[in-house]
């Protein structure tokens, strides 16, 4: 098993179920977010507008989950200053900046400027958790492998989990996404490729086109590929997928080595079409409940993250030391 420091296993301890499974509400949408309440309203949505619908999804759907992942714009402080986010629910923080500089084909991930992950960890969050868009041939690849590291040492510095989510894009021009086969192997390379880099957590896309490939067998093979191209603990992400189609993907990855789910718009999607008491009451209901069935299908059968890591060995004078034994996990 792998050795974990102190801080970095606490802050997962804090971000899991009872089981050491992982169940995320995912929360830190921000440009697409404002363009959809945008579009289901009249106007522009702002700040307020955000923080608002963030902070009403975190209330309802928060006590369902293990750890809500918030931003640091709309989401973090607001949802812990108006005792939205329980105690009991571990809070990770994004520390990217939102989209990407570049060219569409040679994307750059860059950091949120004026926020870091020592203000992550002085706010009292669990974790801390970096976007990067990635392609194994993106001429941007060697870079944004360079900012995981760096935000992994810092992570390590501050002694706090660090979990990284890769989305994949299109190399060749006039493509918009990757599909067919080459999704599943950009997938699985850039777990081999990002895993050993320091990351304590990977948020994987579903290894599979599900256009193309529909039957269980096949979901069954790319996952448990991906646990075995994985050095870390991984869970997967909804991706804007209908609830019942992510339903499907979190139970067979779970069954294939997957330590649980980070969902977001596959449980609060509909509530952006919604104003006032209507998106209160579908929150309160379908969405609650549907982050309760994650958390369950998480909880009941995904692997540890306790069956990879264990804390590192301590005795009455391991404190003496603690400042100088932080290390880069990976």
């Amino acid at each position: 098993m792998k050795q974990l420091s102190i801080g970095k296993y606490r802050g997962l301890q804090q971000c899991s179920t009872p089981n050491g499974a992982l169940s995320i509400l995912a929360l830190d949408h921000r440009n697409n977010l404002r363009q959809a309440l945008a579009n289901a309203g009249a106007g522009a949505a702002g700040p307020r507008e955000l923080s608002e619908f963030k902070l009403q999804v975190t209330g309802a759907l928060a006590p369902s989950a293990s750890a809500v992942l918030l931003d640091p714009e709309f989401g973090a402080a607001q949802a812990t200053a108006a005792n939205q986010l329980p105690g009991g629910a571990g809070l990770l923080v994004s520390v990217e900046a939102t989209g990407y500089t570049g060219e569409p084909t040679g994307r750059e991930s860059n950091l949120l400027p004026g926020w870091s992950v020592a203000k992550i960890k002085r706010m009292g969050a669990s974790a801390v958790k970096m976007l990067v868009y990635y392609h194994p041939q993106s001429p941007t690849a060697k870079q944004n492998e360079e900012l995981i590291k760096q935000v992994a040492a810092d992570c390590a510095k501050q002694d706090i989990p660090f979990l990284v989510e890769p989305l994949s894009f299109a190399i060749e021009p006039g493509q918009k996404k990757v599909t067919g086969p080459e999704r599943h192997d950009i997938v699985l390379e850039t777990a081999r490729r990002l895993t050993p880099l320091g990351m304590d957590i990977l948020k994987a896309e579903f290894p599979l086109d599900i256009e193309n490939a529909k039957t269980d067998a096949e979901w069954e093979k790319a996952c448990k590929a991906l646990t075995e191209a994985s050095t870390v603990p991984w869970v997967l992400l909804s991706a804007a997928v209908d609830f019942e189609t992510f339903m499907r993907q979190t139970t067979i990855a779970c069954e294939q080595g997957a330590s649980g789910a980070a969902v977001g718009r596959a449980v609060w999607k509909e509530a952006v079409e919604l104003q006032g008491p209507k998106r209160e009451a579908f929150l309160a209901d379908a969405g609650a409940s549907r982050m309760a069935q994650v958390t369950k299908i998480c909880n009941e059968t995904a692997r540890p993250w306790t069956t990879i890591y264990q804390a590192e060995p301590v005795d009455e004078n391991w404190y003496k030391g603690y400042s100088e034994k932080r290390q880069v996990t990976g």
